[in-house]
């Protein structure tokens, strides 16, 4: 023993720091629940009761995993952390909700250099008002600490979550037809996607070819500073979404993530049919022209990489337009028609088209 510490601790690994991590944030644990929840946070494992499936006629479970990306760079040099747990359950019951599943839980995994009690609690806070966002409970979690191979405010966040759908409400190609109309949703921003991209523009170093920005640096583009910019927390569609599969005969939906949004409604696509956007059709927000300007990025790398003001999509018949604008409006999503699906004649099917170019670009 020296200085009143045991050999854990002089490796590096607080136990009664990650203890008081835990008390800090039970009470946002807590809030982030559903009735079939079983047991509260300290288990070995979180419980669902699955009894609550048995009003399904066949239950298809569905599951998706992902992670916050560079974007926690951000968070850190911000020294910012209730707002990336937005990123990190939007990237995961987003994914679940394009085939129908409503989100039913989740669990975190948080690694980091050194644990600080008030930062893990304030990254599980958003973690877990994001799960109330989306309707899902956040069932457990952990968190790793990790000396030598984490700097001390390192940390990188990563999640899990199980959804449920009926399966003769399955979305996905096999229901996509003819003349089916691509429904917008807009992003609140850049999500969690491309941030590599982002900050080499951006905060990167005049000498690799960036623009030497800093976080604080103001905007007038933006009309804030940047770093408020960069840290703009995803937008959960999850409850949208599932009110829409409720109410209009949606055929599929698509997550706009990495690799843009063609490449993502392409995966939702059937080999038969081609889809094409015009891009006339909406502005995307001042943040992805600025990436675009300021690193002299194609416009093919720029959709490839980032959403572009598209967080998600809806393919649909033309008569159920109307009503799902005013569904997801009325869940504060702005959505409007950009483009439609037709069938394939001669050319390569599952494709998706951009077409014309956006207003002032």
């Amino acid at each position: 023993m020296t200085d009143g510490q045991n050999a854990y601790a002089r490796a590096g690994v607080d136990i009664e720091a990650a203890d008081t991590a835990i008390e800090l944030m039970k009470g946002y644990v807590a809030r982030a629940s559903r009735p079939e929840v079983i047991g509260g946070l300290g288990g070995f494992a979180g419980l669902f009761d699955a009894s609550a499936l048995t009003r399904y006629e066949r239950p298809l479970l569905a599951t998706s995993t992902d992670g916050v990306g560079t974007k926690v760079a951000i968070a850190q040099a911000m020294d910012v952390h209730d707002t990336i747990g937005f990123d990190l359950v939007g990237m995961v019951v987003d994914d679940l909700v394009v085939c129908g599943a409503e989100p039913l839980f989740m669990t975190d995994y948080i690694a980091t250099g050194r644990v600080v009690p008030e930062r893990i609690a304030a990254i599980v806070k958003g973690i877990a008002e994001a799960c109330q966002v989306a309707g899902c409970a956040l069932v457990g979690g952990e968190t790793a600490e990790h000396p030598g191979l984490l700097a001390p405010d390192e940390y990188d966040v990563a999640g899990a979550a199980t959804g449920v759908v009926e399966a003769d409400r399955l979305l996905g190609p096999g229901r996509v037809r003819p003349c089916d109309v691509v429904l917008a949703m807009a992003a609140s921003g850049l999500h969690s996607n491309g941030y590599s991209l982002v900050r080499h523009v951006l905060l990167g170093s005049t000498d690799d070819g960036g623009a030497g920005w800093s976080l604080d640096r103001n905007v007038p583009e933006l009309g804030r500073a940047l770093g408020e910019e960069l840290l703009t927390p995803t937008r959960i569609y999850a409850r949208a979404c599932l009110e829409l599969a409720d109410r209009t005969d949606v055929h599929a939906m698509s997550h706009v993530t990495g690799g843009g949004l063609a490449a993502n409604l392409e995966r939702v696509m059937p080999v038969e049919l081609t889809a094409s956007i015009d891009r006339r059709t909406w502005a995307p927000q001042p943040v992805f022209d600025l990436v675009r300007r300021v690193g002299e990025v194609s416009q093919a790398d720029l959709e490839a990489t980032l959403n572009c003001g598209i967080g998600m999509v809806a393919l649909l018949p033309p008569d159920d337009v109307d009503e799902a604008v005013r569904v997801l409006d009325a869940h504060g999503i702005r959505a409007w028609p950009a483009g439609e699906v037709r069938a394939v004649e001669g050319e390569a099917g599952g494709s998706v088209h951009l077409t014309g170019q956006h207003p002032g670009w």
